[in-house]
């Protein structure tokens, strides 16, 4: 349902790559024989185009390599991934939204996943505006459709917070004189963009945790009619006995937390670099953020 700003570029094969998960003492045994890392070997997986999903894990990867593991980050659509954590090719997913967005991957496979702990207690999906915006809510957006030129900027027509604003948050706060614009995600942020910088008054539809929120001065304007529904939580899951095999990594990810600040501002350093620049672009943000970043694993 959620659609993301920015996208890897790179897609696993529905098959994947079948890690067989081992102990921390069988990992030191064959490390020994073979090279490879003291911890063993783990496979996060990644939806393509989420921003949550790639932060999050390109963080786990660096903090799990220090560590000693050897890690391998794959690409793949919700419906693969899920697939792949349940057949036990992927090891780890950190973003699954519950108790609606991925409720049906949950229902189908999670009896074959081990749910190890939600991270992001507040992913919503919101309508929002510029900080200084002369309005601070959805029932009072009609009578000051004017100051923001009768406009409302939304993303993929076929998403599913498009549907949700359409069938939804227009009529239930009587819109429908404004246009809403649908195209796509980069083409809103476009827009958001130029108008921020030009100090003009803007509405679009985002979702949190996104980026935007670090990069621009935004405020979600109140739903009082609850129409776009209540927050969700980013819930971090295991193939199952992932916590058997490597239960130091099932402890740090089940515990792991991270704020929106911390959150959105790695997500801005990553958001349209080079995917070869991310491994240094995370290495130097872990170092700007030592001490939060140490007690993950603390």
């Amino acid at each position: 349902m959620k659609l993301r700003a920015f996208a890897p570029f790179a897609v696993a094969a529905a098959g994947g790559l079948v890690l067989a998960g081992c102990s921390s003492s069988d990992a030191d045994t064959d490390a020994a024989a073979s090279g490879d890392a003291a911890g063993g070997d783990l496979t996060l997986a990644v939806f393509n185009g989420w921003d949550e999903s790639l932060a999050t894990s390109l963080l786990w990867e660096n903090i799990l390599e220090g560590k000693g593991y050897n890690v391998e980050l794959e690409y793949a659509d919700p419906a693969v991934v899920f697939q792949g954590v349940a057949d036990g090719d992927y090891d780890v997913v950190t973003d699954v939204w519950l108790p609606l967005t991925h409720a049906s991957y949950i229902e189908e496979f999670g009896d074959d996943m081990e749910e190890l702990g939600a991270w992001f207690d507040s992913a919503a999906l919101t309508v929002a505006v510029n900080a200084d915006a002369p309005v601070d809510s959805l029932a009072d957006l009609a009578a000051s459709a004017d100051e923001f030129g009768g406009r409302i900027v939304g993303i993929e027509p076929g998403a599913g917070l498009t549907a949700t604003v359409q069938d939804a948050v227009i009529p239930t706060y009587g819109l429908e004189d404004m246009e809403f614009i649908t195209s796509s995600t980069p083409a809103m942020l476009s827009e958001l963009d130029t108008a921020t910088s030009n100090g003009e008054n803007i509405i679009v539809t985002l979702w949190e945790p996104h980026w935007a929120y670090g990069a621009y001065d935004l405020k979600n304007l109140e739903d009082p009619e609850g129409t776009l529904g209540e927050a969700e939580n980013i819930v971090t899951y295991g193939r199952t006995g992932l916590g058997e095999d490597f239960p130091e990594v099932a402890e740090w990810m089940g515990a792991f937390t991270m704020d929106a600040d911390h959150l959105y501002d790695l997500e801005n350093q990553l958001n349209g670099a080079d995917t070869a620049d991310y491994a240094d672009i995370v290495s130097e943000w872990v170092a700007a953020n030592q001490e939060w970043v140490d007690s993950l694993t603390a």
